[in-house]
């Protein structure tokens, strides 16, 4: 009698086992199927730029940010369940609520992106935006005449920028509508008011707390978001690159001598003999060297609370910060096997 309940009671348990498994699966697959369906039912376009090198759960994490997907995890294992993963491509698409998942994959896979957009990246300098204007269809003289600073005088975003400087760092990146009778002056200036957006009296404050004019500040952050553009790091770069000035040390950045050595035309050199060189020369460098994002204007006001003096950039992609030259030495001998910075 014993055996035959035992016999009972374990196949009730395992029948509730293997009723939790297929409900779990069920449910699962419920959750994951209704995950890939569109947001809503609206037609409201918003464009969605991938950079190069993007990861996919990044693509996933900033299309859920944006309302355009349900869940970041649905989106990463259809990519990887259907190996796409290797076939996004880099560019600026417009999407939609109502789009699925699967309709969203598949525009990035096939490259279809907007026709009537240029795209500012961020991290870039004044040079390779222009570029990106002669891509879109922009004479050289249209291009010289829109990015002559002249031409937005009083514009608020560039009160702070001194007589003679360019707008190096002040077009704020984002993808902006043009057509083919659109002025590049027009993106231009609509550039510099997304700019102004984040140029708050909030930040222009901070940048006075830190010792710093607008200007510097603008200049800082450029080099802060050369350095990472990671907004997790880029508060502890800040704050490194703070304490350096505060100390009179070099800012010793070998972004700042690259950009050097790409005005000059030369290969990357961390030696170029140049104002912009911060490996050879204290303080900061005439102006900035790039434009950024929000974050990196942010990183400058409120740096981390840490008194690190170096870090360098390892071969693991991530930063590796010391608070002496002996400890950066060692994280340069642990992390750098390859090339560092």
């Amino acid at each position: 009698m014993r055996k035959v309940r035992f016999i009972k009671s374990t196949s009730l348990t395992l029948l509730v086992a293997l009723l939790i498994i297929v409900g779990g699966v069920w449910g699962l697959r419920t959750w994951y199927h209704n995950s890939l369906r569109p947001v809503s039912s609206s037609l409201a376009t918003s464009y969605f730029t991938v950079k190069t090198g993007t990861s996919v759960h990044d693509m996933g994490v900033n299309l859920q940010k944006d309302g355009l997907i349900r869940s970041s995890k649905a989106f990463e294992t259809y990519v990887r369940s259907n190996e796409f993963n290797n076939k996004l491509q880099a560019g600026t698409y417009v999407i939609n609520p109502s789009m699925s998942t699967a309709e969203i994959v598949r525009k990035m896979v096939v490259g279809d992106v907007a026709k009537n957009l240029i795209t500012i990246l961020p991290g870039k300098r004044l040079s390779e935006i222009k570029q990106a204007f002669k891509k879109s269809g922009y004479t050289d003289a249209e291009i010289n005449d829109a990015f002559n600073p002249a031409n937005y005088a009083g514009h608020p975003a560039l009160t702070s920028l001194p007589k003679g400087a360019s707008l190096e760092g002040y077009l704020y990146p984002d993808s902006f509508q043009k057509q083919s009778d659109t002025p590049a002056g027009t993106i231009v200036r609509e550039s510099l008011d997304e700019m102004n957006k984040y140029l708050t009296v909030d930040i222009t404050s901070g940048f006075a707390k830190q010792g710093l004019s607008v200007y510097q500040g603008v200049t800082l952050a450029s080099i802060v978001a050369a350095e990472s553009d990671d907004p997790a790091y880029q508060p502890t770069v800040a704050q490194v690159f703070l304490s350096r000035l505060n100390q009179n040390m070099a800012l010793g950045s070998d972004v700042t001598a690259f950009y050097a050595s790409s005005l000059a035309g030369q290969k990357n050199s961390v030696d170029i003999e140049s104002p912009y060189n911060t490996r050879i020369h204290t303080g900061l460098p005439p102006g900035p060297i790039g434009n950024f994002t929000s974050s990196a204007l942010k990183s400058v006001v409120s740096p981390s609370n840490t008194n690190y003096l170096f870090f360098v950039a390892g071969d693991d992609k991530k930063i590796h910060f010391s608070r002496t030259a002996a400890e950066h030495e060692q994280a340069i001998a642990q992390f750098c096997s390859a090339a560092c910075h």
